[in-house]
């Protein structure tokens, strides 16, 4: 009967302890993904901006053409 209850005792001991790397590893990843969502904002922000005529010079003065 021992046995059994160690056994028990380690299982549900061995459990807790994969369900708290789960919830790490999970904090982790939604860290990373929040990270990358700020960084695709202002890399989507600064491409929304519009290219600005040349205000001197010969090139660019009259007209603003881009690939």
């Amino acid at each position: 009967m021992d046995g059994a209850i160690e056994g028990s005792v380690g299982a549900s001991l061995a459990m807790q302890q994969s369900q708290m790397m789960q919830e790490a590893q999970t904090k982790v990843f939604k860290e990373a993904m929040e990270t990358q969502e700020n960084q695709i904002a202002d890399l989507m922000d600064s491409a929304a901006q519009a290219p600005q005529l040349a205000t001197e010079g010969s090139v660019g003065t009259q007209l603003n053409t881009f690939a």
